[in-house]
């Protein structure tokens, strides 16, 4: 009889990171949210249209580096966003999160998620997610976030909030 293949789970700082970087995206806090990433490149975030792309030659519905999170960012503070009038309401689900690669200094972690947002109407959002986290003196810094949507392939509405 062959055992599944098991992968070990995330320990408790681990995931309270994943689950205040969903936390603050949810809420709206994108300042706060900024503040969890690493301060210099090399930085991802990014949601491919296809799990396999290759970020160097296919395009994803998003794909910043540091200097675009910052921008992003800077922009969903003005609160000029027609696409979010009114804004939006969310809360995520982070679930069957595993370890799938580890060392002294970094982390990755995949996790399943749902994303329940209301604007005028309901709207779910689901896939997986993958963090990296670097270790610092300071605690976690997000170095890596790209989410793999389960309707990637298909029409996706507008993405102007923090998936």
């Amino acid at each position: 009889m062959t055992r599944p293949a098991t992968r070990p789970l995330p320990d408790a700082d681990v995931l309270a990171f994943i689950y205040l970087e969903a936390r603050l995206a949810d809420e709206g806090r994108y300042s706060e949210w900024e503040s969890l990433w690493a301060d210099e490149d090399p930085v991802e975030y990014r949601v491919p249209m296809h799990p396999d792309d290759d970020p160097r030659t296919t395009l994803a519905y998003i794909n910043d580096n540091r200097r675009r999170i910052r921008s992003r960012v800077a922009q969903l503070n003005t609160g000029n966003r027609h696409s979010q009038v009114p804004p939006s309401v969310m809360r995520r689900v982070i679930s069957n999160s595993e370890v799938v690669e580890q060392d002294a200094d970094s982390v990755t972690v995949e996790s399943n998620f749902s994303l329940f947002e209301y604007r005028v109407r309901q709207r779910f959002w689901a896939g997986r997610v993958v963090h990296t986290l670097r270790r610092t003196d300071d605690g976690f810094r997000l170095v890596r976030k790209i989410v793999h949507l389960i309707d990637a392939g298909g029409p996706v509405d507008t993405l102007s909030f923090l998936i």
